[in-house]
């Protein structure tokens, strides 16, 4: 597996991957009928300091990530990111590839911490991937989430110095 930059090329595979995650409902806090625009403008930063990258294998891409700052100005040295990975290739280990790759970065680019402002808790793979690579749950937001069959779950705060 190659981890190389996002190019705007590879928007119409990322937007593929993205989609169907999107569309489920289950594990971001986005509109599931958000557009593929206003998705693109929030996920491909094509300048620094958000920074884009997806996950290649055999010349397909089958992740993607994304890093910014959480905030501005004196707490703009700590990042925040995101993660999806194409449902066919879960359990691959794409995920945690993807995720070393940009702490690595983000350290690199001189953020001192990372934060996941709302990972659903019933999202177990993320929680546990999360939490072997160094996070802490810090917090939860108690019901603040609503899940596709009307259900509601927490919504954890993450973070891990780097």
């Amino acid at each position: 597996m190659e981890i190389r930059e996002a190019t705007a090329a590879d928007w119409p595979r990322i937007w593929s991957v993205m989609e169907p995650v999107v569309r489920a409902g289950e594990t971001y806090t986005w509109d599931t009928d958000t557009d593929e625009r206003t998705l693109r403008v929030k996920w491909l930063h094509e300048r620094l300091p958000g920074r884009t990258v997806v996950a290649m294998l055999d010349g397909e891409v089958v992740g993607t990530a994304e890093t910014h700052p959480n905030y501005g100005g004196g707490a703009a040295d700590v990042a925040n990111a995101g993660f999806m990975v194409d449902g066919g290739h879960a359990g691959k280990g794409i995920a945690r590839a993807l995720a070393e790759h940009v702490l690595a970065a983000a350290r690199a680019d001189g953020y001192r911490a990372v934060v996941f402002n709302a990972v659903v808790s019933s999202n177990e793979r993320a929680v546990g991937l999360w939490q072997s690579l160094g996070f802490s749950i810090v917090g939860t937001v108690p019901g603040a989430f609503r899940r596709p069959d009307g259900s509601y779950v927490g919504l954890h705060v993450m973070h891990r110095w780097l």
